[in-house]
């Protein structure tokens, strides 16, 4: 009966010391001052659109740099807001960490693909298939041209734009993207002196892979200029048009 009491007692010791651990952690700061940020930009190592030193030029020019603040008065919501203005930003999260310095997790907007429309358009559509700016912020991406509507470019070439994104042969050969008016697809390659004619929208994985292998087999043997244009429109077929002598 002791040794009930006992255990019982130490629980309840253990459980108070916890509640007041959380509650000590939780409550509001008290007036240390900031020593700084502990600032982390997720996949940077795949892609450099936001750097820690960006973000804090960008606090510091808002005048909302925490470093040297007392932690008490520091709005960490008001920094995420700002944060999430960022043409290059899709979500900022920030907190006070026990160490008296306020963290800060940067989610990048991924561009996919820069979109120069007939119609005087002139934007990126991200991995999302959102709409973004870059004001003065060099991005390599395909560029699509053509007669582009927002609708197209976020659902059609949206899809496109992911496909290529994440295959590196494709990312690195398709350079430009031309809509023609009856909403087919032509592509321009970084090598070779040719057009890729796809015709609709779709059936990217078939298309893609049969090109490849026409890449491989037949223009690594006659030369990657002898044809003019090559469409992967049809299934199970490839039509070659050669170049005029």
């Amino acid at each position: 009966m002791i040794k009930r009491i006992l255990i019982l007692c130490t629980l309840l010791l253990i459980s108070a010391y916890l509640v007041l651990a959380v509650t000590a952690f939780n409550g509001k700061p008290d007036n240390r001052i900031c020593k700084g940020m502990e600032l982390v930009v997720k996949d940077s190592v795949n892609f450099g659109f936001v750097t820690p030193a960006e973000v804090k030029a960008l606090l510091k020019a808002k005048k909302l740099s925490p470093e040297g603040k007392p932690l008490n008065s520091i709005n960490v919501r008001r920094l995420e807001e700002t944060l999430d203005k960022h043409p290059f930003i899709s979500d900022a999260e920030c907190y006070l960490t026990s160490g008296g310095k306020v963290g800060i997790e940067i989610y990048q907007r991924i561009p996919l693909m820069r979109i120069m429309s007939d119609n005087g358009d002139n934007y990126y559509i991200d991995q999302e298939g959102n709409i973004m700016s870059a004001p003065g912020k060099p991005v390599h991406v395909a560029v699509a041209t053509g007669y582009i509507d927002r609708k197209f470019a976020q659902e059609e070439l949206h899809k496109l734009g992911n496909y290529l994104q994440a295959d590196p042969f494709w990312s690195a050969q398709i350079e430009q993207i031309h809509v023609t008016p009856k909403l087919e697809l032509e592509l321009v390659p970084r090598v070779g002196d040719h057009i890729l004619f796809l015709g609709k929208a779709g059936n990217y994985d078939e298309k893609f892979r049969k090109l490849r292998t026409f890449y491989e087999e037949a223009l690594s043997h006659v030369g990657w200029n002898k044809y003019k244009r090559i469409s992967i429109e049809f299934n199970n077929q490839i039509i070659c048009t050669k170049k005029e002598k």
